[in-house]
């Protein structure tokens, strides 16, 4: 009995490849077959079996061979359209993005229109990478979703891109907060202190506000404490100037005692400063008299 069931593990172990084999090259054929009549509504009706089917990469092909073959034909958009979901259905979001950029450009009157401009956003989407990297792409998805909302405001999937707006608006402001952050962390306080206010004059709601305007102060604080005497008091100040601009937004705020000691020392400076400038006066005074 074993024997008999060993036989038969090793009989399958040799015929399923040569019948996966077999099943390959039946399809190429009769997709060559098809290719082969040079009837392009066959074709693309074959095309549109592979893709209702799931098969993309076939569909592809298809789709692709009687393209050319159906410009300024009825079918011309459909086969565009078909094409370009096919490469989005098979997550080659570059490929279905460029597809249906130019889709949307060339068939602003197709049924398929609405579809088009909503994979365009998404292709887009499917792209953005992490915050640590570089957002252009996400940039670029932020303008195609609100193009289509623009253009699509009834549209059932309104919600949908209002939630990845919100998604890639998130990204786009940790990105601006990181950008800022690495100057402090290099101890580039003046580029940072600048880096910050940009990203909160970029995006004054972001959910980092509050690290931002700490991040200022704390710049600020360094920038002063490590400047030449010449140009500490109006530094000091300044530091002061955004010390009381967060106490004011954040009075109860986790980073609050961290810069109240940071004022307080730029506060005793400053007063310090300010006597030592009154008794030189008072010196230089009495010295011209």
């Amino acid at each position: 009995m074993c024997s008999k069931e060993e036989d038969m593990r090793k009989f399958l172990s040799y015929i399923l490849p040569i019948a996966l084999l077999c099943a390959a090259i039946s399809s190429c054929s009769s997709i060559q077959r098809v290719i082969n009549t040079d009837d392009p509504d066959l074709i693309f009706s074959q095309g549109k079996l592979y893709y209702e089917g799931g098969k993309w990469d076939k569909a592809i092909l298809l789709f692709e061979h009687c393209e050319p073959f159906l410009k300024g034909f009825p079918q011309e958009d459909s086969v565009a359209y078909y094409k370009a979901h096919s490469y989005f259905k098979s997550y080659d979001y570059l490929t279905s993005a460029t597809l249906f950029d130019e889709f949307r450009r060339t068939y602003g009157r197709s049924v398929f229109i609405e579809n088009a401009e909503a994979l365009y956003a998404i292709s887009l989407y499917e792209m953005c990478p992490g915050p640590e990297r570089d957002q252009s792409t996400t940039a670029a998805a932020i303008i195609a979703i609100s193009e289509f909302m623009s253009h699509h405001p009834e549209s059932q999937q309104i919600q949908y891109f209002i939630e990845m707006t919100k998604e890639l608006t998130w990204r786009m402001e940790e990105r601006s907060f990181l950008n800022a952050y690495t100057y402090y962390k290099i101890l580039r306080y003046d580029s940072a202190i600048i880096a910050f206010k940009n990203a909160l004059k970029k995006y004054p709601d972001s959910h980092r506000r509050e690290d931002i305007m700490y991040y200022i102060a704390m710049s600020a604080y360094k920038f002063a404490d490590n400047s030449v005497a010449s140009k500490q008091s109006d530094r000091f100040m300044s530091m002061l100037d955004s010390y009381y601009s967060f106490i004011m937004e954040y009075p109860e705020s986790k980073h609050r005692a961290e810069l109240d000691k940071a004022a307080e020392v730029a506060k005793r400076y400053i007063e310090k400063n300010k006597a030592d400038d009154t008794t030189t006066a008072a010196a230089t005074d009495k010295k011209s008299e």
